[in-house]
């Protein structure tokens, strides 16, 4: 399948998808995942199209091969906390979603607007002027005299 062929399937499958017909979505990206079985994007579908169909293990299943694909992917282990909570598995259903939050920070890892926003330029400036500092100190004005006491 041509990659503007594989396209059109998937648009087609997920307009299949959000009208509510999984099973026409199912059979297009199991088409697509018969010529390109490292199609993320199609992996994580079929496991939500299967979930929405109400069939768990498939579901579940198809969500694991999603993992062997990008393990580091949030969706992947967003997607197989929803499907094992509505298994009923909640000590899976919890790992998952804890590996999508761990997910989620490795993903933001970007500088922070505050300090991207800091002209990278700042640093070619001239140094500031160094303080003058007295030549001076008085000595300890908050003590008394000893002929004041």
């Amino acid at each position: 399948m041509a990659d503007a062929d594989q396209q059109d399937t998937y648009d087609d499958a997920i307009l299949a998808y959000t009208q509510g017909d999984y099973d026409g979505a199912i059979a297009q990206l199991e088409a697509i995942l018969a010529d390109d079985p490292a199609h993320l994007e199609a992996q994580l579908s079929l496991g939500m199209a299967h979930y929405r169909r109400g069939d768990y293990e498939r579901a579940i299943t198809e969500g694991h091969k999603a993992e062997a694909l990008d393990e580091k992917e949030q969706r992947v282990h967003t997607n197989l906390s929803l499907f094992y909570m509505r298994h009923g598995d909640k000590e899976k259903a919890e790992h998952h979603g804890l590996q999508a939050r761990i997910a989620g920070w490795r993903g933001n890892m970007d500088v922070p607007a505050e300090a991207a926003a800091e002209d990278p330029l700042k640093m070619a400036e001239p140094a500031p002027e160094p303080m003058k500092l007295p030549t001076k100190f008085p000595d300890m004005p908050w003590k008394k005299k000893p002929e004041e006491q």
